[in-house]
């Protein structure tokens, strides 16, 4: 079966949960090959060895830290030119739709953004318009270049050979034109990160800039925290926790929205989640309009019953 090249996510040497995703749904097209840029870290190629991956290519990251993203697109353009895979998997956020971009034109291959599934063939299924449809999709010319929304799999735990082979790429002196000249990391909440929770509670213009019942909720279930733009342009929340057309996109297991209208650019953010619940006072909130359970009500008064309640049966 022809390789499958999985685009790697790490922090600091913690491999992210929507790359495992990405590695069971590689199962279905062919023989999972995971690219990670970086140092033969153990603990990277160890975990990746555990969900599947057939092969790792360590790709040596000394000539793309402190670059954008042009140095990583010529580099998977070198090894996909060397391995002829069958696809390559991406992580649907800011920074693996850019590398798809530019590695599909590279290749002068197919692209596909916002897949939630795979099936056997290459066929996606892909959220489109805002989310407001699903359609199938088909690559029909070059190497399917394919980025798929975190949570859209299940990630398998069942051992691949784990083979490490370094790969040396050449960087050009065009790809180094947008150098990071600083970075400052983000304060931790001990919170799941937006895009990839399996649970996220957010918050808008109901809350009044409370956020203390969102959050509440939040940590009872172990869940992210994101706001609707009215809360983020309110100065209640930064905009990383802005969940919609002009922030993030989510499709957690589970998505509250509370004191939020539903404005269309907010359903764009969230509409693929799997279950959809809603508290708001006004009874005729557009966000009504696309729930699987709502609350009329005054969150600052359901939201506290709701989490004491979970604490309960918790304990």
């Amino acid at each position: 079966m022809s390789e499958v090249l999985v685009v790697v996510d790490a922090v600091d040497g913690a491999v992210r949960k929507p790359t495992l995703e990405l590695l069971a749904l590689a199962k279905k097209l062919g023989t999972p090959s995971a690219v990670y840029f970086g140092g033969n870290d153990a603990a990277v190629t160890d975990k990746l060895k555990a969900f599947g991956a057939e092969k790792i290519y360590v790709v040596d990251d000394a000539e793309i830290k402190g670059y954008l993203v042009a140095p990583k697109a010529e580099a998977l353009q070198q090894l996909v030119e060397k391995t002829s895979p069958a696809a390559v998997l991406l992580v649907s956020g800011y920074e693996g739709k850019e590398i798809a971009g530019r590695l599909a034109i590279k290749t002068n291959s197919g692209i596909i953004t916002d897949a939630v599934d795979i099936e056997d063939g290459g066929v996606t299924t892909q959220s489109v318009f805002a989310g407001n449809y699903t359609v199938k999709s088909k690559v029909t010319k070059g190497t399917p270049i394919i980025t798929v929304k975190p949570n859209s799999a299940a990630p398998e735990e069942s051992a691949g050979a784990g083979e490490v082979e370094a790969f040396a790429a050449t960087i050009s002196d065009s790809a180094k034109k947008a150098q990071i000249v600083a970075a400052q990391p983000r304060k931790s909440t001990g919170r799941p990160e937006l895009t990839e929770a399996a649970i996220v509670v957010s918050g808008g213009r109901g809350t009044g800039g409370d956020f203390d019942p969102i959050e509440g909720l939040a940590d009872a279930l172990g869940a992210a925290v994101g706001a609707s733009r009215a809360a983020v342009d309110s100065g209640w929340k930064p905009h990383s926790f802005q969940v919609g057309q002009t922030g993030k996109v989510v499709s957690p297991q589970l998505y509250v929205a509370n004191g939020i209208s539903g404005a269309i650019q907010h359903r764009a953010g969230m509409q693929t989640s799997k279950t959809i619940v809603a508290v708001n006072k006004d009874e005729e909130a557009p966000i009504f309009e696309l729930v699987d359970f709502g609350v009329v009500g005054d969150l600052h008064a359901v939201l506290p019953a709701a989490t004491e309640q979970i604490e309960k049966r918790k304990g």
